[in-house]
């Protein structure tokens, strides 16, 4: 089983500097279900339960969140393969202490994505029946990161192979997860957007949510030919909405490989500027996709390096504003619950 760099690992603060810019929340009483955030506590780099709630009580309805797995609190012993099962347990104890009531109305870890090794086959079952029975009400899918690139700005001390979802043990695993009825949580870059529209082909009855809308590249080699690649991904987004089985996180574009550098601004951007930059990516999944396939998601605390927490879900609402109320409840909420299967 190999192991992999997460999107924000490289990062040696999440707090480098203030990014709370100062927001009201805007529409207040709108119901959110944030669909992607982290927990971790990595040599001095935390981000537990009081970090969320922290960013969570800016005045938004939080109602519910998504983790998905971070390689965090991996079990130290026993057979590799079955060591992520101590992130589930981690996770799952923070759950427990939402549900106490102590940390306020948000219920958090409402589902919970981990990792298995997909490579192993078949033999990956048990280590899926293992995750299931550690947060039986919880547990929703499995992430098994694709985010390869030949780009040396990308570069990771270990990663995925190339070519990992044609691989035929990969895909039989990921057979597998259909037999548990669990997701699919896809994590690449833009130029892998189409070995991903195979995957969903070749496994139709099986619910796929691409993260961060695809991971479009903006830095290294892909610098200087951004219009390119926002034309490239737009074509390879609009071919993956012809699978009726591919969701989409629409999101993440705070990370620096983006090429937006609103994490290295002085002074924080505000949610009006932020709109602004986000919204030819997030417009453009949102209609080829559907508001009823698309998801708003934090990211958090990997997109904290570039934009309060606050200032985000304000940005969110603004880019949103002409879509009617049904369209803006699924963005924020029901797709996410739906695909969650979360009842709040």
């Amino acid at each position: 089983m190999y192991s992999y760099i997460e999107e924000g690992e490289t990062m040696t603060e999440l707090d480098t500097k203030e990014n709370e810019a100062q927001e009201t929340a805007i529409d207040p009483e709108l119901p959110i279900c944030d669909p992607h955030h982290h927990f971790w506590d990595r040599n001095g780099n935390r981000y537990l339960i009081d970090d969320l709630v922290a960013d969570t009580s800016g005045g938004h309805n939080i109602v519910s969140t998504v983790f998905v797995e971070c390689r965090s609190m991996y079990r130290k012993d026993g057979p590799e393969e079955m060591r992520p099962v101590g992130e589930i347990e981690f996770v799952r104890g923070i759950a427990t202490q939402s549900a106490s009531g102590q940390y306020g109305p948000t219920v958090i870890a409402a589902a919970i994505v981990g990792h298995a090794d997909l490579t192993l086959g078949e033999a990956v079952a048990p280590v899926l029946e293992a995750q299931i029975a550690t947060a039986p009400n919880r547990f929703r899918g499995i992430r098994h990161t694709n985010a390869w690139s030949a780009d040396p700005s990308l570069k990771r001390r270990v990663g995925p192979p190339k070519g990992l979802l044609f691989d035929e043990n990969f895909r039989a695993g990921f057979a597998c997860l259909g037999k548990f009825d669990l997701n699919f949580d896809a994590w690449l870059y833009h130029p892998q957007i189409t070995e991903l529209v195979d995957l969903a082909r070749a496994f139709p009855e099986t619910t796929i949510i691409l993260d961060h809308v695809g991971g479009p590249i903006g830095t290294g080699g892909y610098a200087a030919k951004r219009e390119e690649v926002f034309e490239n991904w737009k074509k390879a987004i609009a071919e993956l909405a012809g699978c009726d089985n591919v969701v989409v996180k629409v999101g993440g574009l705070g990370m620096p490989f983006t090429g937006f550098a609103w994490h290295e601004r002085t002074t924080p951007v505000g949610s009006d500027e932020l709109a602004k930059g986000m919204a030819p990516h997030y417009l453009w999944c949102i209609e080829q996709f559907g508001t009823d396939r698309c998801m708003f998601e934090s990211n958090f605390p990997v997109d904290k390096v570039a934009y309060s927490y606050t200032v985000m879900w304000n940005a969110f609402k603004l880019l949103s504003r002409d879509f009617s109320a049904t369209e803006r409840a699924a963005l924020f909420h029901d797709t996410a619950a739906r695909v969650y299967q979360i009842k709040d």
